[in-house]
């Protein structure tokens, strides 16, 4: 890395952001390898964990709107910090629950379901803060810093989750998660940004048809929100649930697991030094062709593979979705005002998270119905298939990239 790729770690702001959202991250990437053995080692069921996840992910989506209007009408890291401190309280108590062996899969899910709430807010606000912090010449470094440190972190917290639920528990690994956001509160609480870009006269009805209107009207947009709602539902879905399951019988354990989601993020990083350099013509196109590949672990798990196998798949699909990452963010940003990417963010959030509660509820009964390995194979089919469909889309294939940003060239009100 150059001194030019950090640049934008010279603004006092944005090093305030990175350092809150770095260390958040962390224990967010400690804790989701902690959940899912805490609910495994409770009751076994594959089912249970899905309902804590579902609870998570409904919360999520029910609020994110309204959390996108408000991200917009507040200043954006006033409303960050207050997302940290709801996910800190919960995940305390998640943390002191498992500790004193008092634990249930009904109250782990209603802490999830909060947690969620408070996800819902954060996202949006962390999504539109960015040209906040840094000047327009930078703003393509400092999306770039922050995916690295994000995929930097999820590398050591996977890894270090593995580690901490098996010498410890995960009761401890959550802990430190709480911990983690509440540093983040304190980091965070300390940039210093302009108020929110509230309207005279409008409401959060209003607000959130014109995003409705803005997000409609651009056919790329809607396709690949539409592709990723199934995307996401099956392949985070199986991975989430099944991937722990599989690798407690058959690959050795939350190690073992640790170490599949260390190699896709390891492929994330070195993808995004890639991305730093590379930029294809037809954005949208490359990105979804770049998707495909989502299906090698799903497929991988099916068998199973060696370990080794396994390992090697999530590398694969780790790089090549961040191709998919760097050009999303590149093409939202090129073609939507920056008084709008709160809104639409948040929108495209909705449609691409939306069936995931359903698909957590239902991949463990159906993977009870009729089996791990074909519910991992029909996961991976759906996953292909959406993504073929896209590809239908002449905005998917042709929209290319520009010399400047429309959203580069508006001022954000104060």
């Amino acid at each position: 890395m150059t001194a030019s790729r950090f640049g934008p770690l010279h603004e006092r702001e944005f090093r305030l952001l990175f350092a809150g959202r770095t260390t958040s991250m962390l224990g967010s990437a400690i804790a989701r390898i902690a959940l899912a053995f805490a609910v495994l080692d409770l009751t076994g069921s594959a089912s249970d964990l899905g309902l804590v996840l579902a609870s998570y992910s409904v919360a999520t989506i029910v609020l994110l709107l309204i959390g996108g209007v408000w991200a917009d009408r507040l200043p954006r890291h006033h409303v960050m910090v207050a997302a940290n401190v709801g996910s800190s309280v919960t995940q305390a108590v998640v943390a002191v629950l498992l500790l004193t062996g008092n634990a249930q899969v009904w109250e782990l899910a209603v802490l999830a379901f909060l947690n969620g709430a408070s996800t819902a807010f954060f996202f949006p606000a962390s999504s539109g803060i960015v040209p906040q912090t840094v000047p327009p010449e930078l703003q393509q470094q400092a999306n770039a810093a922050l995916r690295l440190g994000l995929n930097s972190t999820t590398i050591v917290g996977a890894a270090l989750g593995g580690l901490l639920v098996a010498a410890t528990s995960p009761g401890w690994a959550i802990a430190f998660d709480a911990a983690t956001f509440g540093v983040a509160a304190v980091t965070i609480a300390a940039m210093h940004l302009p108020p929110g870009m509230r309207m005279p006269g409008s409401t959060v009805v209003r607000e959130l048809r014109e995003g409705w209107t803005d997000f409609w009207s651009r056919g790329w947009l809607w396709a690949i929100v539409l592709q990723f709602g199934i995307v996401n539902a099956f392949e985070s879905g199986a991975l989430g649930i099944l991937g722990p399951q599989v690798a407690k019988a058959d690959l050795g354990g939350p190690a073992a697991w640790g170490a599949v989601l260390a190699a896709t993020s390891i492929g994330l990083v070195l993808s995004g030094t890639v991305m730093l350099r590379w930029r294809p013509r037809r954005i949208l196109y490359v990105a979804t062709l770049s998707v495909f590949p989502l299906a090698l672990p799903l497929l991988a798990l099916a068998r199973p593979a060696s370990l080794v196998i396994v390992v090697a798949a999530g590398f694969v699909a780790g790089f090549c979705i961040e191709i998919f990452g760097v050009l999303w963010d590149t093409a939202m940003q090129q073609e939507i005002p920056q008084e709008k990417l709160s809104r639409l963010s948040s929108f495209d959030a909705l449609g691409s998270w939306g069936l995931m509660p359903v698909a957590l509820a239902v991949i463990g009964p159906i993977s009870a119905a009729i089996g791990t390995r074909a519910t991992l194979l029909a996961s991976a089919g759906l996953v292909l298939g959406a993504t073929l469909l896209v590809l239908l889309s002449a905005d998917v294939r042709h929209l290319e990239r520009r010399g400047a940003s429309p959203a580069l060239a508006e001022n954000v009100p104060a």
